[in-house]
């Protein structure tokens, strides 16, 4: 059995800085979870974060799969018994993945997909998905049509303006009535997807998770 752990104060605060400015969409979306839901949320999309810098960090291939490799073996000790490597981000997925026992290759599926961008595109889909499985994990939501949804969620976020898009919003918005609620906070960012005004985001979240709907 996986042993428990407690993240430092301090990890949780820098991972809650660091979704809020880089993320804030996905940021005020996982608000809508309740703790400890929220903070595994936090972790998960800090990770994220971490992982789609590595081709702004580096261009040169060899350093960026160092770069992943790092990571992750960072998840497979952040599974683990043994106290996790001193890094904000690492620390709070370790306090995530003990409490939700979710399996190192989980998290490599992310790695995995993002590797595949050293070399060439994105595979959306791959990466999308792996995350939206992710986060239904830590909400504890094993529902198909949910998951169906949050997947398209997902990649649909890592895509720009289009059909393709469009299509994958409208999948997942055409599974509106059969969806677990609990699943919002991952499906409310595709809201910010259909250009509302910064300043408006906070209160049309707030009115589509009263209303159930994204």
């Amino acid at each position: 059995m996986t042993a428990a752990y407690r993240a430092p104060d301090a990890s949780h605060r820098y991972v809650l800085d660091l979704v809020r400015a880089a993320d804030r969409d996905r940021f005020l979306a996982a608000l809508f979870a309740p703790e400890p839901a929220r903070s595994d949320l936090l972790a998960l999309l800090a990770f994220d974060h971490e992982l789609a810098r590595t081709r702004i960090v580096t261009r040169e291939p060899m350093l960026a799969r160092i770069r992943l490799q790092w990571w992750r073996e960072a998840v497979t000790e952040a599974a683990g018994t043994a106290k996790p490597r001193a890094q904000p981000t690492v620390e709070s997925l370790s306090e995530t993945v003990r409490r939700r026992a979710i399996a190192p290759e989980r998290l490599a599926a992310l790695i995995d997909a993002r590797e595949e961008e050293i070399d060439g595109p994105l595979d959306v889909l791959r990466a999308g998905h792996a995350l939206a499985d992710l986060q239904l994990a830590v909400l504890g939501i094993d529902h198909g049509p949910t998951r169906q949804a949050a997947r398209a969620v997902g990649a649909a976020w890592l895509m720009g303006e289009g059909p393709e898009r469009a299509a994958l919003l409208a999948e997942a918005r055409a599974l509106r009535g059969d969806i677990d609620p609990a699943a919002l906070p991952v499906l409310l960012p595709a809201l910010s997807l259909d250009g509302i005004a910064a300043w408006r985001k906070p209160l049309a979240y707030w009115w589509a998770a009263k209303r159930g709907r994204y």
